[in-house]
């Protein structure tokens, strides 16, 4: 099979396509032939040094959609449609920047459906941790307000999609006018340009502040989103689209906001119940909810998507077919 490669942390340039055996899956372990795969911010880490524990050389990628092609311990059937997240793919084993991956059972949500690979590709991962952020850290309820900050990242959007349907006021952030068109898209209610002052902006709106808020850009920007919530309020740090994630000399009382709480989410595929993934799936299905791709790549043009990701150019999620 073909396979992405990288042997040490480099630029997109340092990848490269190499002819490897198609794993052998164990009992507990499942082969699937991958359709299509979505890029991450952990993967941009893992290139750039940034990310620790990984094991190299390695095929990146911590999802992969696509079919069962061998489940040993009776786990799910051949040809069954599947998405696979987290579990060390792309870190300590191979993930999904190839043509076959093997990733343990547990770490598989089974799926039906009829949609396009190109948009079946960029929801696991994604869904995930904005389900997970929504449900887990924020305990998001209908009729709350929320912050998204980041809003124009994949999971900034989805973010918004579920928010939507969950019947909250959305206040979302794009540093640049040229991508408030996609937020619209996805039904954000109120569009902030984030020019490091969101928090004063947001306040103008809702006097008090917002009930929630989602921190995807990192620990620079996360005193000012704190200040955007409301007494009460809670903001959950799930992303570093920044690349820092760090608070040095941590002093709780002068940090944090009077009676506003912090949170942070990080989880994996058990987070994701599997009726929320079809449920998702058949609303993209009925026109009531959408897939925020931003640009579909084939297989041979994964170091493109990387420069794009490395640009800040993309608007949603980037997603590779495999041409499997």
């Amino acid at each position: 099979m073909r396979a992405w490669m990288l042997d040490a942390p480099g630029t997109p340039s340092s990848f490269y396509i190499k002819e490897i055996p198609i794993p052998t899956p164990e009992a507990g372990w499942v082969l699937i032939r991958v359709k299509a795969f979505g890029l991450n911010r952990s993967e941009h880490h893992t290139l750039k040094g940034l990310a620790s524990g990984v094991i190299f050389p390695r095929v990146l990628g911590i999802e992969a959609t696509g079919v069962v092609a061998a489940a040993p311990g009776g786990e799910f059937k051949a040809g069954q449609q599947v998405c696979a997240m987290m579990g060390g793919m792309g870190r300590v084993i191979d993930g999904g920047y190839a043509e076959y991956t093997c990733v343990k059972a547990e770490n598989i949500i089974p799926f039906a459906s009829d949609l396009d690979w190109s948009l079946l590709g960029g929801v696991g991962e994604m869904l995930q941790t904005s389900y997970g952020s929504l449900s887990i850290g924020l305990d998001a309820k209908k009729g709350e307000s929320i912050l998204i900050r980041g809003g124009t990242s994949s999971i900034g959007m989805a973010t918004a999609v579920l928010a939507k349907q969950l019947g909250m006021t959305v206040f979302s952030t794009s540093r640049t006018e040229k991508k408030t068109d996609a937020l619209k898209k996805v039904g954000v209610d109120h569009i902030i340009i984030d020019d490091g002052n969101v928090a004063e902006k947001v306040r103008a709106i809702a006097l008090e502040g917002v009930d929630c808020a989602l921190e995807l850009i990192g620990t620079d920007a996360l005193p000012d989103t704190l200040r955007a919530c409301k007494v009460k309020g809670v903001t959950c740090f799930t992303g570093m689209l920044s690349n820092n994630w760090i608070v040095k000399e941590f002093y709780p009382i002068e940090y944090l906001p009077r009676g506003v709480r912090l949170t942070a989410y990080g989880g994996g595929a058990n987070d994701l119940p599997q009726h929320v993934l079809q449920e998702y799936l058949d609303a993209v299905k009925a026109g009531t909810a959408i897939v925020p791709i931003d640009k579909v790549f084939q297989f041979e043009q994964l170091p493109e998507a990387h420069e794009r990701m490395d640009a800040g150019r993309a608007a949603g999620k980037m997603v590779v077919m495999t041409g499997m």
